[in-house]
């Protein structure tokens, strides 16, 4: 009959187990999550900062790739709204049809500066970060307004368009407004480490 198990032998096996490949395997296939949820935890909207960036496709698994990521789902966004407004040509009063084109405008300008944006954010170099990221960040604020401005439009504005083109602007501003904190959490960390490639 084998000997009974010690204490000592039961820690060393429980032990061997929890530092087993397997385990190291799946905290390295969580730390991309664990990166997401610690980098939105105090975003301006963190369940749609983490609701976002969990389910992006691409890589996410530096700081620099969810800064990148973020303003993606941002372009992606502003993109859709875009083509969604170009639908809405039947306006009724003059007061709704300027307030749509002023938007397109203002959806397009956006697009067109977190593009710049993402540029940036692809090709940082220690060298020139800090003017860089001073341009992201720009681009992003920039974004921000025009989507601001897009809403202030259809303040006077009483139509059944008004509120489908407010919730869909608003979405897009709230996803915006996460990728320019990640940007400025980038920019605080100094793109540590190496930039992250």
């Amino acid at each position: 009959m084998p000997p009974p198990l010690s204490l000592f032998n039961l820690l060393f096996i429980f032990i061997s187990f929890s530092t087993s490949p397997c385990s190291a395997a799946a905290k390295t296939r969580n730390a991309p999550q664990d990166l997401v949820r610690s980098s939105c935890v105090h975003a301006s909207f963190p369940n749609l900062c983490i609701r976002t960036l969990s389910s992006y496709a691409g890589p996410a698994n530096t700081p620099r790739d969810l800064a990148q990521a973020a303003v993606k789902v941002s372009i992606a966004r502003a993109r859709r709204v875009s083509k969604y407004l170009d639908t809405l040509s039947g306006a009724k009063t003059k007061r709704e049809r300027v307030a749509l084109s002023d938007c397109v405008e203002q959806m397009y300008d956006s697009v067109d500066e977190l593009s710049r944006t993402l540029g940036e954010l692809k090709h940082l170099r220690e060298e020139t970060f800090r003017w860089q990221m001073s341009n992201a960040q720009t681009w992003v604020s920039a974004a921000l307004t025009n989507e601001d401005t897009c809403l202030d439009g259809f303040h006077e504005v009483e139509s059944e368009v008004k509120d489908g083109v407010k919730r869909k602007i608003t979405n897009v501003a709230r996803v915006t407004s996460n990728a320019l904190y990640l940007i400025n959490r980038l920019d605080e960390s100094r793109g540590r480490p190496k930039l992250g490639h």
